[in-house]
């Protein structure tokens, strides 16, 4: 009987054998670590800015609906506006300039603990006298004892 209709040995299993339709996520499961250590690694080195030691405080988070333009002043007394070094006779000119691209824009001042007050009142009389009085003061929250 070479020709039998009945399927014979693996054919005959499989051809029974209803169709799976489970999805195999473990591929997934496996990009999806990678990419979440990835992520921990590369986001502390995304961390943008001059590094400058605030002052503690107690005082309310500021809550802005526009990434507001960052003054920072270094320990040594050098001026950074974002990551930029800037002259202080510069610094109202270029936050002017900014401010008219992106009207309502609010102004922080971030000052290490170290800088000399004189420094920092420059700084604040500069930006008074290009008409920029509103200026937030940046702190770091106070520690609990």
């Amino acid at each position: 009987m070479a020709g039998s209709l009945i399927p014979q040995g693996r054919r005959a299993r499989s051809f029974h054998r209803p169709i799976m339709s489970d999805i195999n996520v473990v591929p997934f499961i496996d990009i999806m670590l990678v990419l979440l250590v990835v992520f921990m690694v590369t986001a502390p080195m995304m961390t943008q800015g001059v590094q400058v030691s605030l002052p503690e405080v107690e005082s309310t988070p500021i809550t802005e609906e526009h990434e507001p333009m960052q003054v920072s002043i270094k320990k040594n007394g050098t001026l950074f506006v974002h990551e930029k070094e800037i002259a202080l006779d510069k610094l109202a000119d270029t936050l002017l300039a900014i401010r008219q691209q992106k009207p309502g824009t609010a102004i922080l001042l971030r000052a290490d603990k170290a800088v000399n007050y004189g420094r920092v009142m420059e700084v604040m009389s500069a930006l008074q006298v290009a008409g920029l009085v509103d200026v937030g003061l940046v702190t770091e929250p106070a520690r609990r004892r």
